[in-house]
């Protein structure tokens, strides 16, 4: 856990970003064709899919409802 005394002004005002790397590559396609079903349809059918795959709730959250917060795409 970081200790908040310890950080400076800046860092103590804006929230962690945290990047994980995906498990697999399996995981990674599942999320992105989540993504691709939240555009296409709605976020409720996006997260039913997550869900149905057994993504974490976490992640579900950060992707889905967090854009700006997703990881860059392969090429």
């Amino acid at each position: 856990m970081i200790n908040a005394s310890a950080m400076d002004a800046s860092q103590a005002s804006a929230p962690p970003v945290i990047h994980q790397l995906r498990s697999n590559m399996q995981s990674s396609e599942v999320v992105d064709r989540g993504i691709s079903v939240q555009a296409s349809f709605s976020s409720i059918c996006a997260i039913e899919y997550l869900k149905s795959h057994n993504i974490d709730p976490e992640v579900i959250e950060r992707v889905l409802l967090h854009p700006e917060q997703r990881r860059k795409p392969r090429h």
